[in-house]
């Protein structure tokens, strides 16, 4: 009986997490009025050739370091921690 309980719950569960992703309308609208900016005064505003540059590093900056700043954060803790097991491992061999 329990079996089925907890089928049941996967069930349920997956069923309600699958039908996150179906209700979101992926492509519409194709285009939008903010595309339209971004090529128009992109280069003018920004003095970039390239478009995706622009807004990666010009309209959308503080986003871009902030996600620098983490994955500095991340890389700078693995180096952490491969350091102490270095170091564990040192002291273990003498």
């Amino acid at each position: 009986m329990r079996r089925y309980i907890v089928a049941a719950i996967f069930v349920i569960l997956a069923a309600s997490l699958l039908s996150i992703p179906i209700s979101f309308s992926f492509g519409s609208p194709i285009t939008t009025d903010m595309d339209d900016y971004f090529i128009e005064y992109g280069q003018v505003q920004t003095a970039a050739n390239n478009i995706v540059t622009a807004v990666v590093f010009d309209y959308r900056g503080f986003d871009t370091l902030g996600e620098s700043v983490v994955l500095f954060c991340g890389v700078v803790g693995v180096g952490l921690l491969f350091r102490r097991l270095m170091e564990g491992e040192e002291y273990e061999d003498e």
